[in-house]
């Protein structure tokens, strides 16, 4: 697939760039993406929660009351899962949720997100570029010429670009990586893509894997 490629004020550079039918054009696997993505977000996750249970909760050992004749349960401590402020009965300690994938699967996900963009006609290419100096209202105007002001966006440049990344950090709906560190997630949670001329090939690495 041919895609015009086009400069950051909006206008046509009177190019095309085709899209490698490997990356973009594959057959989808739903599965691999789940995979893919439920790795990312379990990889987030600190694990870091914990609960007290009766050996820990704080609280006195002091039988609350008589064992027969109250008319009640027997009730033989205050740390009792049963009563307020007691302990927490099978509930969450640190741990690890992180899991391994095969890299042939999680390289599957991403084609297939990559191949969903394409489908989805969401995917924009610009010539490289830079600015002078970080300054949000430049990106804002690049992404105004785009006509993607508002939508969630990706770039993917080839290489890390310091003013690209600070110009768009302060803005929401708006992620800046290299071509190469691109992932399921997020090629899934944005709205709109949009790969540099150059990140093409970087993209292409991955077939290498």
């Amino acid at each position: 697939m041919e895609l015009t490629v086009y400069k950051i004020d909006g206008s046509s550079t009177a190019r095309t760039v085709t899209l490698n039918d490997q990356i973009f054009n594959v057959e989808p696997n739903d599965h691999a993406i789940w995979l893919d993505v439920k790795q990312y977000l379990a990889n987030q996750r600190q694990g870091t929660h914990d609960t007290l249970e009766r050996s820990t909760v704080s609280g006195s050992t002091r039988k609350l009351k008589r064992q027969k004749g109250t008319g009640g349960a027997r009730a033989g401590s205050i740390k009792s899962p049963t009563i307020r402020g007691g302990a927490t009965v099978f509930g969450p300690h640190p741990r690890d949720y992180s899991f391994k994938l095969n890299k042939k699967l999680k390289r599957v996900a991403r084609f297939s997100a990559f191949t969903y963009k394409q489908q989805e006609g969401k995917i924009t290419v610009v010539e490289d570029f830079t600015f002078d100096a970080p300054k949000t209202k430049a990106y804002k105007e690049m992404l105004k010429n785009l006509n993607l002001e508002g939508q969630k966006t990706l770039l993917l440049t080839p290489e890390t670009n310091r003013n690209v990344v600070l110009s768009a950090r302060n803005l929401q709906r708006t992620r800046v990586m290299r071509a190469i560190e691109a992932n399921t997630y997020h090629v899934l949670n944005a709205g709109h893509l949009i790969i540099c001329e150059n990140s093409l090939p970087e993209l292409e690495k991955m077939l290498g894997e």
